[in-house]
């Protein structure tokens, strides 16, 4: 039925659709070399005439500038990407392993357990409990957990993993217990390989969630040596501010009495290119369990 529904839309249907996607396409591509444009563009230029997707002036200053601390920027990519790996491979598998129970019919407490999941999503303990949990009772202060720990498990995705674990055909299981699986065996060897694809989805929205994080950084971290990339670069937003709002601070920073140019416009864009970063990298290698996805459920419907 559905192979037949497909292959009666006319022919100018499927290019109108085509050209809508291309279009739209387009418009989410092109405000990204407008970004990298303005970054390698010169500041005074960018002031005085706006945003141009060639550059009138080239200019690297906004990399110079944001890179004189190399280190620090280093630093903070290595902490994200380590914050951001651990977080996402511990919080895919305590999701999977908390929504495939659930997807059960035969669990007991069932759903008291289901309420407690659907529950959080209401309501939370506020901002001051929060922090208290963390600092006073796990003592998480200056710790790369405390980056991790708060975005580890999203009751969203877990309402989501349990949906997609119900449609897999409950023959499989009980065809994999007369073969004397038990229930880790048939989860690891059954379940999950079958739901690679949602598994994917949630890993690159855990990805992006742990990447672009930078509050909690705010909250528990006040080593510079452990902060994350966006909380830096958000850092470093607020003292070009600053400056270039306070003309007595940029005139005491000035080196032999000579003003400081402060990029406040490329450098915006210059470190919304460098906090891109590996992250644009992801979506091709999620792309493809996409696609997966979309043709397994055309193949059940």
């Amino acid at each position: 039925m559905l192979k037949r529904g497909l292959n009666s839309v006319h022919p100018a249907t499927g290019v109108l659709f085509h050209i809508i996607f291309i279009l739209y396409t387009i418009l989410c591509i092109v405000p990204i070399f407008l970004v990298v444009a303005v970054s390698f563009s010169d500041e005074l230029t960018v002031v005085a005439n706006g945003y141009q997707f060639i550059p009138e002036k080239f200019s690297t200053y906004a990399y110079e500038f944001l890179f004189k601390d190399s280190t620090q920027i280093l630093r903070s990519y290595g902490v994200t990407i380590l914050v951001t790996a651990t977080g996402t491979l511990l919080g895919v598998s305590m999701m999977a392993m908390y929504a495939y129970p659930l997807s059960r019919n035969d669990l007991p407490f069932r759903g008291p357990l289901a309420f407690f999941v659907f529950f959080t999503m209401l309501f939370n303990g506020g901002l001051v409990s929060f922090y208290l949990v963390y600092v006073r009772f796990l003592g998480l202060k200056n710790s790369l957990w405390a980056l991790i720990l708060p975005l580890l498990v999203a009751p969203f995705f877990i309402l989501v993993m349990r949906t997609f674990f119900k449609n897999i055909p409950s023959e499989l299981i009980e065809a994999a217990k007369i073969d004397g699986a038990g229930e880790f065996r048939i989860a690891g060897t059954v379940i999950f390989p079958l739901s690679v694809p949602i598994l994917a989805t949630v890993a690159l929205f855990t990805v992006l969630n742990y990447w672009n994080d930078w509050f909690m950084s705010l909250l528990f971290i006040s080593d510079d040596k452990k902060v994350s990339l966006q909380y830096l670069m958000y850092k470093t937003m607020l003292n070009i501010q600053y400056l270039t709002s306070n003309t007595q601070a940029a005139q005491g920073i000035a080196q032999g009495g000579s003003a400081v140019e402060l990029p406040s416009e490329t450098v915006r864009m210059a470190m919304c290119v460098v906090g891109i970063g590996p992250i644009v990298f992801a979506y091709p290698f999620f792309q493809r369990y996409f696609v997966k996805g979309l043709l397994i459920g055309a193949i059940k419907g």
